[in-house]
């Protein structure tokens, strides 16, 4: 999908002494680059769940939660992953919620979702992982932002104890700090939609 946006700032003078706007042509990936740049990107040091310290953080739940960044989310990441065969898709929550319900809304064939817990419940079903089935299944692995890839590989470790083969791991944010290079020493194939770059980061 193509926005195409008026900027009267850079609009030249038209016939007659008139205006004219310029077309600015902006992809759905440029759009999210934005979109989280805007509204998930703080400044100052900080400490992530890594234990890692950064002069940023990147709170990507403002956009996974955001209705226009969601919708984004879902179609680039089906983008991303269009050539991996899997059925379900979901991750550890509660980063991989929204970005699993944004990939099973999107438009598209029909993709399923499960969300694995951090523990299993101790009551009712003791189930470690809810939602839709996985034994059996091809399933996509994702996060919304990776920084050693422990949260996925979690995931990862819980659905193929549960039966299901994981064709791979997507992510929205890549921080370059070490996922990439954790989860494909698991065999896993890893791929992100953003980096540190597309958000003025690197």
């Amino acid at each position: 999908m193509i926005t195409m946006n008026w900027n009267p700032h850079l609009a030249g003078d038209g016939i007659c002494g008139g205006r004219f706007a310029t077309l600015s042509i902006m992809s759905d990936r440029d759009e999210l680059a934005e979109l989280v740049r805007r509204l998930s990107v703080v400044h100052g040091r900080v400490t992530l769940s890594s234990g890692k310290e950064a002069d940023y953080y990147v709170d990507l739940r403002r956009a996974t939660l955001h209705h226009r960044a969601s919708a984004l989310i879902g179609v680039l990441m089906r983008e991303l992953t269009a050539d991996w065969d899997y059925a379900v898709v979901g991750g550890l929550t509660l980063g991989a919620d929204p970005v699993a319900t944004a990939i099973m809304h999107a438009p598209g064939r029909p993709i399923d979702a499960f969300v694995v817990r951090k523990s299993a419940k101790a009551h009712g079903l003791q189930r470690l992982i809810e939602g839709s089935e996985v034994s059996g299944q091809r399933v996509l692995v994702v996060e919304d932002t990776s920084t050693t890839g422990g949260s996925a590989l979690t995931a990862v470790h819980a659905v193929q104890d549960a039966g299901a083969e994981v064709v791979g791991v997507a992510t929205v944010v890549d921080r370059a700090t070490g996922a990439a290079e954790a989860i494909q020493a698991e065999g896993l194939l890893y791929r992100s939609v953003l980096g540190l770059a597309d958000l003025g980061l690197g």
